[in-house]
């Protein structure tokens, strides 16, 4: 009697007693949310609190500029977190894929999200198991486990009668009566009475131990978050005691107020987060013109420090993609593909064998694999033509004989019959019935062609005359034909992205769940250091004191399972190397998002693995990782650069906004014109030095000292003596045009355009810590001299339009004020730039 299935209202019931088969996903930000967290920056309170003010004193102009720059912060952030969230959203809304059911005893097709335990759920090749379940019928069924286990082969089933009663096995090898949620259905089919769904399947377990692990905040962020954290309290200090003394002094608290904040903007270095930001960001723009997708940018800065990089091998080493590696007949002699111009006849007849145990159509990536080399090789050798073939009966794959058989009527002759069967060489041995010396010789050559990373089959032959077929294929009198070796090929170019990383001294270990013989070929081939293989058996008897000592030793770990990653790349990090993780399949998601920064590949890779991951490689190319290594460098190389731009123009603007308080001169640098700075430093700071090249040694290096800080007193040292001399050239600008009793306006736009001089000075000194401006100057950078002509306009527009001197409070300058302001710029870079050469001199000798 067929089986019935549940019944419509027992599914529903369940149903709502067990939720859907999917996995949670997190709640969406609320645009308050949002907004409240933009206004939080220290920045953003500036502006508003100096709007308010102006505001309230009737100054609406002012009030007006500051809210706006403000509303604009918040309306970006928002626009762009609406962006991201609705991407996302539109990714999780792509409709769930559907599984055929029998309920209330007939077949049917239903979300896979609406799957219940107790369903029965017909599986057919080419399927996509929507649901973990116990196999009740089994009719050759073979599954490709890959993106649980990492193994490039498909695994055969057995079957249980019930399956209540048994463990729930794990996923990996062949002969288990179990099937997994996700995984594929290669070949053959079956009923599965499903035992698990949504959180409690394996995929779900994963899940669970995905959002049990925080992702860490990138190092560089808290940092540049401590640094702005212990500037703004000194600002605040600063600020406070020098609104205090001009409203104590000059009596006039809203005046003291407004320079309080012109004076907290000078200082307050909010440029940091800024820069951080812009530059990542445009770090993931390079990066996504050469195929890499960073779905949170501060992790190719992280890269860029990576010392080890941990990568699986099914889909990131190799192609995913099985070839037929090597063919050797029965009397041992090889042939190997793309050695000669044509393999010999008995070569192609083997080859045309596997052909025949084959499905016409197949989903299995070994018997893809055998038709792939016959058409290649234009022809067959067997002596029936194919269109005179017609298929009798296959002989599935058994737990009791690991080998496919089928049965071909070779033409119009009734009973006249070629059987073609491939399988494990142990199987096709008792088939062949091998005495021992041949036995002897086989497991020889099979292991010969297995530690050269190969998965092996044997091939045979029978033919059979007569009308009634034997019921198993021991009935056929079959004849050893010879071996075939199948490998999932090593990717072109993954060996020089190795090598590369060996440069630049980052290790590179192999995780897979593959065989270690396979995993240590293709290391080998790789060039990875496989001189030690661990499997997953001896890690488990490993402590973790044990592992922690001998983890910076082993180059390769072979028959993983995915909480032993996870383990590996703890034990890393544990160790203080700051760990890089590839991966495609459910199995890696845990390393991934564990990892100080995971890679998944885009083509190949899972949901889940993208999700976990940091950065995506759209073309799964394992040496797009080498380049974005070479980005983090260059970011973080660019990024100290930036900061101590950042660091040093401070120094003048804050003093600047000190010395009418300190001196009693007029109030030269108001909020408006802090916030005029903020769109010329923005930009310079952000921008041009996010476009300098890299350095002539950026790949030679080992990765940097991660306990380093990117502000380093020497750092901060230069950048305050360079802030200072800059300081000084306006100052002496500044007294001298009072001196000459000119008029507030004219001594205000002088001094800014002084001021701005010596900005664009401190650029260009900064553009290289080492190299003289001459060399920089080779260096070709658009962005910078797009930055500088622009700052060029907008303060010509700010000088010589009455309207937009009126709103700052500029007026014309003669050609006496011009060349003093320019001056101080140029006196400043020479400076500068005799101190550099002082510099290396010395360090030179």
């Amino acid at each position: 009697m067929p089986p019935s299935g549940l019944t419509e209202a027992q599914a529903r019931e369940l149903f709502a007693q067990h939720g859907p088969n999917e996995l949670a996903v997190a709640q969406r930000r609320s645009i308050f949310v949002v907004m409240f967290e933009v206004v939080r920056e220290p920045m953003l309170l500036l502006l508003i609190a100096g709007g308010a003010i102006y505001l309230a004193i009737g100054d609406m102009r002012e009030a007006v500029m500051l809210i706006l720059f403000a509303a604009f912060s918040v309306v970006i952030t928002i626009v762009q977190e609406a962006r991201s969230e609705n991407a996302l959203a539109a990714l999780r809304s792509i409709a769930s894929p559907r599984a055929l059911v029998i309920r209330d005893g007939r077949r049917q097709r239903v979300a896979a999200r609406e799957i219940v335990c107790g369903d029965l759920v017909a599986l057919g090749e080419g399927d996509r198991v929507p649901a973990d379940g116990w196999v009740i019928e089994n009719d050759g069924l073979l599954l490709d486990e890959s993106l649980l286990t990492g193994e490039s082969a498909p695994v055969s089933k057995t079957l249980v009668t019930d399956g209540g009663d048994l463990p729930v096995p794990r996923p990996g090898g062949d002969g288990l009566p179990y099937v997994f949620s996700g995984t594929l259905v290669a070949r053959g089919g079956g009923l599965s009475r499903i035992a698990a769904t949504g959180p409690s399947s394996e995929i779900g377990r994963i899940g669970g131990s995905l959002a049990l692990l925080e992702t860490e905040t990138p190092r560089l962020y808290r940092e540049t978050r401590r640094i702005v954290v212990l500037f703004a309290l000194g600002a605040v200090v600063v600020t406070t005691a020098a609104v205090l003394l001009y409203g104590l002094l000059r009596g006039s608290w809203l005046e003291a107020a407004l320079s309080g904040i012109a004076l907290g903007m000078s200082l307050l270095p909010e440029e940091f987060a800024v820069v951080l930001t812009i530059f990542l960001a445009m770090g993931a723009l390079r990066m996504s013109r050469v195929r890499v997708l960073t779905r949170r940018p501060a992790a190719i800065e992280t890269l860029g420090a990576a010392t080890v990089l941990c990568t699986d091998k099914t889909g990131t080493l190799t192609e995913n993609h099985m070839r037929v590696a090597e063919l050797r007949l029965h009397d041992g002699r090889p042939y190997a593909p793309g050695s000669q111009t044509e393999p010999p006849p008995s070569f192609r007849r083997l080859a045309r064998l596997g052909v025949m145990a084959s499905a016409a159509e197949p989903f299995d990536p070994m018997e893809i694999a055998f038709h792939e080399f016959e058409k290649d090789q234009g022809r067959s050798a067997i002596d029936v033509p194919h269109s005179a073939l017609r298929e009798i009966r296959l002989y599935p794959l058994e737990p009791s004989l690991l080998a496919v058989t089928r049965v071909w009527s070779v033409g119009d002759e009734a009973g006249d019959y070629v059987v073609a069967s491939k399988g494990a060489p142990e199987a096709i041995a008792d088939l062949c019935q091998l005495d021992e010396a041949a036995r002897a010789a086989l497991h020889r050559e099979v292991d010969a062609m297995a530690g050269r990373g190969q998965r092996v089959l044997g091939v045979a032959e029978a033919r059979w005359r007569g009308a009634e077929l034997p019921d198993t294929p021991h009935g056929f009198a079959f004849q050893f034909r010879g071996l075939v070796g199948l490998r999932d090929p090593l990717r072109e170019s993954v060996p020089a992205a190795v090598r590369d990383c060996r440069t630049a001294g980052v290790r590179v270990v192999m995780i897979t769940g593959d065989y270690p013989e396979t995993a240590r070929a293709i290391a080998e081939a790789a060039g990875i250091d496989a001189h030690a293989v661990v499997t997953g058996r001896m890690l488990d008897e490993m402590s973790d004191a044990e592992l922690a000592q001998q983890v910076r030793e082993i180059g390769v770990f072979a028959r993983i399972l995915p909480e032993q990653k996870l383990r590996i790349v703890e034990a890393l990090k544990a160790q203080g190397e700051i760990v890089g993780m590839t991966g495609d399949g459910v199995n890696d998601a845990p390393s991934l998002k564990a990892a100080d920064i995971g890679i998944a590949m885009g083509k190949r890779g899972t949901d889940v693995a993208r999700e976990a991951s940091a950065v995506v490689l759209l073309d799964d190319d394992f040496g797009s990782i080498v380049a974005a290594i070479r980005m983090g460098r260059r970011i973080y190389d660019n990024l100290a650069k930036a900061m101590a731009f950042i660091i040093s123009v401070h120094v003048p603007i804050a003093g600047l906004a000190l010395m009418p308080l300190t001196f009693g001169l007029p109030i030269l640098l108001g909020p408006i014109h802090m916030a005029l700075l903020e769109m010329i430093i923005d930009p310079v700071c952000s921008l041009a030095f996010e476009a300098e090249t890299d350095e002539p040694d950026i790949m030679r290096r080992p990765p940097r000292d991660t306990r380093a800080k990117l502000l380093s007193i020497q750092l901060v040292g230069r950048s305050v003596v360079q802030g200072a001399i800059a300081f000084a050239a306006v100052s002496a600008v500044l007294f001298v045009l009072i001196s000459s009793a000119l008029a507030t306006d004219e001594v205000r736009s002088t001094v800014f355009v002084a001021l701005v001089a010596a900005v664009i000075a401190l650029v260009l000194v900064n553009r290289s810590f080492s190299a003289s401006l001459l060399s920089a100057v080779k260096r070709p950078n658009p962005a910078l001299a797009t930055v500088v002509l622009l700052v060029a306009l907008l303060l010509g527009l700010a000088e010589l339009v009455p309207a937009a001197g009126k709103l700052f409070g500029f007026s014309s300058i003669g050609l006496p004020q011009t060349f003093a302001a320019l001056a101080a710029g140029v006196s400043v870079l020479l400076l500068l730039e005799g101190a550099k050469y002082i510099r290396q001199t010395r360090s030179a000798g």
